[in-house]
């Protein structure tokens, strides 16, 4: 089981305005926190977290190509929040809000201040 995902980021600062305002909308906050890295979600579990750090090595953040973090939603309203946030935060759009195929799964994409590719999905048809 996954207990949390790390991203890089060049301004940790920048990038804890936009988690903060995600995970706020997700109903946790901060559950980890040090100088260079700071982590969200639940402590006592409910689903994996997410940590952000500048790179150990010293050298600069980069994006995973193909690497994608999903964050599930309880709704399509949810989903379309989240977007909104993102966007509103500093993220730039990676594919609007909408239904994906015609197996219910609904979502919609984004990259945050670094590039990371995350997206807010829901399977409620």
């Amino acid at each position: 089981m996954i207990g949390y995902v790390t991203l890089g980021t060049s301004d940790l600062q920048r990038g804890a305005k936009f988690y903060d305002a995600i995970f706020a909308e997700l109903g946790c906050g901060r559950m980890m926190e040090f100088d260079e890295f700071i982590a969200w979600g639940n402590p006592q579990g409910g689903g994996a977290g997410i940590g952000l750090t500048k790179p150990f090595n010293g050298e600069p953040a980069t994006v995973g190509n193909g690497v994608m973090v999903a964050l599930e939603a309880k709704d399509k309203a949810q989903v379309q929040r989240l977007y909104d946030i993102a966007l509103a935060h500093g993220g730039t759009d990676e594919g609007p809000v909408g239904p994906r195929g015609d197996s219910g799964f609904y979502a919609g994409y984004f990259r945050d201040p670094d590039g990371n590719k995350l997206n807010a999905y829901t399977m409620a048809g």
